[in-house]
């Protein structure tokens, strides 16, 4: 005899986006939603993240209705909020989330986020018996996955998140292009890319032709500095242009003279409901230092949330898509706490349900940089770390004026 209703026919599934947005949000949501309503489930989107289960809730219903998964952000919105107490807000909200919870009659909630949304998530599950799911989200690639990546017979701890494919392009492509105006005005660009703790996203850029890169893993101490300026000057004098790219993570820890301390740049000292405050300048310093140094004109170029924005890359797509279907998998063994990743690094073709594992949302942590990516003496990213982008994306042709003038001498 057939059933008359599918598996999870009268239950409510919800879905948060919380933390930083990146381009693979939406589709992220749609790919979890569409799944879900296969399985029976009746679909919500909560707003602004684990706001929208404060005071009497925001939620919308996502069931049946049509949604963009290739449009960038989240059509949910997004927001910082803490759930637990803090010393921001002390106050504690799990009460209010508890409340929606049962209100709204949601019997398993997906968060998609970092490691601080998915750790709230956690710690609900964990306290209060909440059934969750996590998602991985962030353009920063810097949430632990256990994601192998194989290069040369070895095996790498990496890192694939969505959000991160996307980002890493957009960053790639702008490193690409402002090759041009340096090269106008015989000047180095000093490229500031987001990346709190960890120089995964700046990696596009050297990707894109950048020649220099410096990274939050490793600090630039007094000693390292002066290095640093002579690989400056080597790679400018040696560029048939005068012109290079040096890119640089926001979160870089750099040698301050008058402080006489390595310290990031902070472009604002209040902190988040997470306890993280904004960083961002760096560049600036760094620029200016350059050409008080060497001498040469250095002009500094923030990327800001360009890599945030735009459209969903394919890669990001397919990827978001192959997890949602692990998602699925998790929901029908009721397998609860979990969030479902890339076990290794694989060509766009190869994104399959097949190559997903599972991890415990209560050891997700974050994962920094491998040594075996980045080169701290050349200042550059390694050519493992080219192998595991190629996965990724595509090498753009760097752009060059590929002709040079005779020079005119006087008779």
């Amino acid at each position: 005899m057939k059933p008359k209703n599918k598996i999870f026919s009268g239950k409510t599934l919800a879905i948060l986006t919380g933390g930083g947005d990146t381009p693979a949000l939406n589709s992220s949501i749609e790919a979890i939603r569409n799944r879900a309503s296969m399985l029976g489930f009746n679909v919500y989107g909560i707003r602004k993240g684990w706001k929208g289960l404060l005071g009497d809730g925001d939620i919308i219903n996502l069931t049946n209705h049509p949604y963009d998964g290739w449009y960038g952000g989240t059509a949910l919105s997004s927001s910082r909020t803490n759930p637990f107490p803090t010393k921001k807000n002390p106050e504690n909200r799990v009460p209010q989330i508890l409340k929606n919870l049962k209100r709204y009659k949601i019997d398993v909630l997906v968060s998609i986020g970092g490691d601080d949304t998915n750790g709230a998530a956690k710690k609900l599950y964990e306290t209060e018996g909440i059934p969750v799911i996590g998602f991985p989200k962030t353009i920063d690639n810097d949430l632990r996955t256990h994601t192998i990546h194989s290069y040369n017979g070895k095996e790498i701890e990496a890192v694939l998140c969505p959000g991160f494919p996307s980002a890493v392009h957009g960053i790639m492509e702008f490193a690409n292009r402002i090759r041009t105006t340096c090269e106008s005005h015989q000047r180095i660009c000093v490229l500031e890319v987001m990346g709190r703790d960890a120089g995964w996203l700046t990696g596009g850029a050297f990707f894109g032709g950048a020649e220099i890169s410096i990274v939050p893993e490793v600090h630039i101490t007094k000693e390292r500095k002066e290095v640093f300026f002579e690989k400056v000057k080597e790679a400018y004098l040696s560029s048939p242009k005068k012109a290079i790219v040096v890119a640089v993570s926001e979160g870089v820890r750099w040698y301050d003279k008058i402080k006489d301390k390595v310290d990031v740049v902070y472009a604002s000292s209040e902190v988040d409901e997470y306890g993280h405050p904004r960083f961002g300048g760096i560049s600036g310093i760094i620029a200016s230092e350059i050409t008080q140094k060497l001498g040469i004109e250095a002009r500094a170029q923030i990327t800001g949330y360009y890599p945030r924005s735009g459209r969903c890359h394919e890669y990001d797509r397919k990827l978001t898509v192959t997890l949602a279907d692990k998602v699925a998998d998790l929901l029908l063994r009721e397998e609860y706490g979990q969030m479902p990743v890339m076990n290794k690094i694989v060509n766009h073709i190869e994104l399959e349900e097949y190559n997903t594992a599972t991890i415990d949302m209560g050891s997700i942590g974050n994962r920094p940089l491998q040594e075996v990516y980045y080169d701290p003496d050349k200042f550059s990213f390694t050519e493992s770390y080219h192998h595991f982008l190629s996965h990724i994306l595509e090498k753009p042709e760097i752009n060059e004026f590929k002709y040079d003038f005779p020079v005119v001498i006087p008779q």
